[in-house]
């Protein structure tokens, strides 16, 4: 069975569950509880432990959750309600009877897993799904001794459960490869981020995790834990005893990596500083303590070292993906950049001096087995999927709701590139990762270093539109799949594709003029070539941030058609470039006419820069007269050079970087 590479496509192998049991209300059960209770509305969550006080300790802590979140408005009083209702606690095991999936998060231990899972599976349904929360035994030590172990493997959840989306799904052998799928899709579903693994002791991200940590403490024989946290403050949010620290992670770090080197070798072997400290002094996130320029050489190489050497083993033995292995890294274990990332922009030859000196200095630890370059994955933030002669992209860069920027642009384009005179490819649908968004607009970051400089930010949008400039002239359809909100150069994005199918819950926004500055790739123009009649919406989508919902959008002839859910919302658009096969009508080359615009409110106006307002204007006019679309785009992308030189965009800027609401009352 060829698993989907976007777990959202997979045709679900069963219901969503109706009641689950987690046993173990210690550390991170009642994390896994909240985080399920709170993504499936109307499930019953059984907790279960032997111990009561740490059942009533798990409940108070849950509803603490939900008080906290009410009081920062980030839940209703009726949502409170229901993330409670139906959360139980119990002693008993009899507590499983009907339930269709039991999730185990008790302590490392092989053999008091296997215990658990004996009196499990005496309580419920042959077919009743059953995981563990194992960070480090392989699913098939701990599963070994079930009748029915096909409907068994390890879910890997990391801290906090409910807030972090990384989640482990283990592909062990003797998993039927549909339940993986379903967890895969489950997963997604609820805004997690499921990385398939296969069956290796530590499997992907405890490996690079667990061995970083022991590499840190091995240098302490030379070193302080703050001066180690300080240089590895340039890789990580946090340096690895802050982390230990936070996560009382030392007894981990023992167990994890004597597993590995049972499995692997004594290069594994923990460090014997674990055993005889508890707590490390160290430094916060962001500090910093003076370390020398040649011990600064020293731990640098040995961090990055054990990173490499870890990263290349996953791949070579098979045991995760280099795009998962990247994304987790970032995701689940606060890397600035995944290990393969790191790997591209160190260059290949400062990548083998410094596996070369790790390899010396501990022998035995994995090296590369081919070039340097062949480690990176083809695609990093898109994944590729085949339906019906059609190629499904799935934009998948959860951590900023599948925003764009320019590597990712570049994978898309290279997809489209290399199957769009393949005569077996009718197609393309693009769509977004998860159930939150399409595309969240384009990243901001470069943004600030345009400031200022008119033909920087104009040449800036040309070179943001080479994907869309290429969609305009594709004799091939591609349709836009809208999962979600779709928003400024998403949105645009979408409006390039030669058709648009929505979720009937999706939002489409252009939220430039909040940010003072104007959308620049397209939606100044391209819009009312396309859809004349929606003029009046687009002006205030445009002038006013005004929202547009899928909805209102078909009436206007924007979107195409509505769908319900993800599958068939993917299944329409698929079906959608078949119906366009051979008609792919091009965007007018003609002037239009656009009726007048509203003039902004009064009570408005420190909400929105005058200035930018009146530019979006006139480049609208002006692009609505051009003779040719070129012509036209090319009045947008000058639009945005002139926006980026404004007091407006300055202030706008700085607010979203600040994270505060601009004032452009003095900006014009």
């Amino acid at each position: 069975m060829n698993a989907r590479a976007n777990p959202l496509l997979e045709t679900p192998a069963r219901p969503l569950p109706r009641h689950v049991a987690v046993i173990g209300a210690g550390a991170i059960g009642p994390d896994i509880a909240y985080y399920l209770k709170t993504a499936l509305p109307g499930l019953k969550v059984t907790l279960l432990d032997v111990r009561q006080e740490a059942i009533d300790a798990a409940l108070a802590r849950l509803a603490g959750y939900v008080d906290k979140a009410v009081q920062r408005g980030k839940m209703g009083t009726e949502q409170a309600r229901h993330a409670l209702e139906g959360l139980e606690g119990s002693t008993d095991y009899g507590a499983l009877a009907g339930c269709d999936w039991v999730l185990e998060a008790a302590t490392e231990d092989l053999a008091l897993k296997r215990r658990i899972f004996a009196d499990v599976e005496a309580r419920v349904a042959s077919d009743a799904v059953i995981t563990s929360n194992t960070s480090s035994l392989p699913a098939g030590r701990i599963f070994a001794d079930l009748k029915h172990p096909r409907r068994a493997t390890v879910t890997h959840f990391f801290a906090p459960a409910w807030r972090n989306p990384a989640v482990e799904v283990i592909a062990w052998p003797g998993a039927d490869h549909a339940l993986v799928a379903w967890l895969r899709r489950l997963f997604a579903a609820t805004g997690k981020l499921p990385l398939a693994t296969s069956d290796a002791p530590c499997f992907v991200l405890d490996r690079v995790f667990d061995n970083w940590c022991n590499e840190a403490a091995l240098l302490l024989a030379g070193a302080t834990a703050a001066q180690v946290d300080s240089v590895a403050g340039e890789f990580v949010h946090a340096g690895p005893f802050f982390v230990l620290n936070l996560a009382h992670g030392n007894p981990i770090i023992v167990e994890t990596n004597n597993l590995q080197a049972d499995e692997e070798g004594e290069h594994y072997r923990p460090a014997s500083i674990f055993r005889s400290v508890e707590r490390w002094h160290t430094v916060a996130p962001g500090r910093q303590v003076e370390v020398p320029p040649e011990l600064r050489e020293r731990i640098r190489d040995r961090l990055l070292g054990v990173l490499l050497s870890q990263a290349v083993d996953i791949v070579d033995r098979g045991i995760g993906g280099a795009a998962d292995l990247d994304l987790g890294c970032r995701i689940a274990l606060g890397f600035r950049r995944g290990p393969l990332e790191l790997m591209r922009e160190l260059g290949e030859a400062e990548c083998a001096r410094v596996l070369r000196r790790f390899a010396a200095e501990r022998p035995g630890m994995p090296s590369a087995q081919r070039p340097l370059a062949q480690y990176q994955p083809a695609e990093r933030h898109v994944l590729v999927d085949d339906a019906d002669r059609v190629k499904v992209i799935t934009l998948r860069r959860p951590e900023a709701l599948n925003a764009l920027h320019d590597e990712m642009t570049d994978e898309i384009l290279a997809v489209i590139r290399r199957h769009e005179a393949d005569p077996r490819v009718a197609g393309f649908v693009i769509v977004g990762y998860g159930t939150k968004a399409f595309c969240a607009g384009a990243d901001i970051g470069r943004f600030p270093s345009l400031l200022g400089d008119a033909d920087a930010a104009a040449q800036y949008a040309r070179d943001c539109s080479r994907l869309l400039v290429h969609l305009d002239r594709s004799p091939k359809p591609v349709v836009a799949a809208l999962n979600g909100m779709a928003l400024g150069g998403g949105l645009e994005l979408a409006m390039r594709c030669h058709a648009i199918v929505a979720d009937r819950r999706a939002v489409m926004q252009l939220p430039e003029v909040g940010l003072g500055i104007v959308p620049g790739i397209g939606a100044m123009v391209v819009p009312y070539r396309r859809w004349p009649r929606a003029a009046a919406v687009l002006h205030g989508m445009l002038t006013r941030g005004e929202r547009l919902r899928a909805g209102q959008a078909q009436e206007l002839g924007i979107v195409d058609e509505l769908a319900d859910g993800y599958q068939d919302l993917v299944t329409r658009a698929v079906a959608r470039v078949h119906a366009l096969a051979g008609a792919v009508r091009p965007i007018s080359d003609g002037p239009v006419a656009v009726p007048a615009f509203e003039p902004v409110p009064p009570a408005e106006a420190g909400m929105r820069s005058a200035a930018i307002v009146a530019l979006i204007e006139q480049a609208v006019r002006e692009a609505a007269a051009a003779t040719t679309l070129g012509e036209a785009l090319e009045i947008g992308y000058r639009a945005f050079g002139t926006a980026a030189c404004t007091a407006a965009a300055r202030e706008g800027i700085a607010a979203f970087l600040a994270k505060r609401s601009p004032d452009f009352a003095a900006t014009g």
